[in-house]
């Protein structure tokens, strides 16, 4: 792009003679990957919030406890996949636990327009046509393994971390919204109100789009995502968090032996959040 700097040096001056200059498509890319590494390092190293005494990791994730923390410096691994699964048949029809806690940990809310309101996770009524049966579920970004969201972005900043959380850079999203139209979840929303009082672990702008990050600060320390937090506090216990990955986890053993789905598995997207019951 004409008039881009990023690929200079940080004080404006000029590369030392006789280096090789890099392109402008190398310099560009520098810029985006430059951009995409400080966003995931302060992701990682943003506030901490202390366990209540007498409170486990094991206990907030119903046996699926994730790894011990990573150090901002540590790369996401591949070897790993975090992923949800849902059981509907413990989601009760009203509970908005979920939701709540989404909205107070990330520092998202209503701003009186329903219709384009940030909506990092909402709350759905489906309904079996076979059987009229209908379940209370959570719907949100589905952290695909081919998320159609990373395809069409035309700037890198929809992109999918090593271990399967797919993301959003605001620093270098332009607003788009191709991610959105593309994202057949309809997960993600578009920031149209100016925003004040941010938290420093979940950046936001107007002008960008957002969807859920899996709590991503939350899992680099070693924790879970605050909607299953929430929703074991409440006593219902349909949400589970874990690594898809790890075969010895309970999220993968469940994932083996019962009956779980995909929301529009005929897309081939293999999304990361699973239900049970549906």
């Amino acid at each position: 792009m004409s008039g881009d700097v990023r690929g200079q040096a940080p004080c404006g001056c000029d590369a030392g003679a006789g280096e090789a200059r890099p392109s402008a498509e190398e310099a560009n890319a520098a810029g985006i990957h430059s951009a995409r590494r400080w966003f995931l390092k302060s992701a990682a190293a943003f506030t901490t919030v202390a366990l209540a005494p007498g409170v486990t990791l094991m206990a907030l994730t119903g046996g699926a406890s994730p790894s011990a923390a990573r150090p901002p410096s540590q790369p996401a691994s591949s070897g790993q996949r975090w992923g949800l699964l849902i059981d509907a048949s413990r989601c009760p029809e009203g509970c908005s636990a979920c939701v709540s806690a989404c909205s107070q940990e990330n520092g998202w809310k209503g701003t009186g327009h329903p219709r384009t309101d940030a909506q990092w996770i909402r709350k759905l009524t489906v309904r079996d046509p076979k059987s009229s049966v209908t379940r209370s579920v959570p719907m949100m970004c589905q952290h695909c393994a081919s998320p159609p969201c990373v395809d069409v972005c035309p700037t890198g900043a929809s992109f999918k971390r090593a271990d399967g959380i797919v993301l959003v850079d605001k620093h270098i999203c332009i607003g788009c919204r191709y991610c959105m139209m593309a994202c057949p979840y309809k997960a993600r929303s578009f920031i149209h109100e100016p925003l004040t009082d941010q938290l420093a672990h979940a950046p936001r702008g107007k002008g960008t789009v957002e969807s859920c990050t899996l709590c991503v600060h939350r899992v680099d320390e070693g924790r879970t995502p605050a909607c299953v937090e929430a929703c074991i506090g409440a006593g219902h216990g349909a949400m589970m968090f874990g690594d898809l990955n790890d075969p010895q986890s309970e999220i993968a053993k469940r994932v083996a032996t019962l009956a779980t789905r995909q929301i529009r598995a005929d897309l081939g997207l293999d999304p990361g959040v699973r239900y049970q019951n549906l």
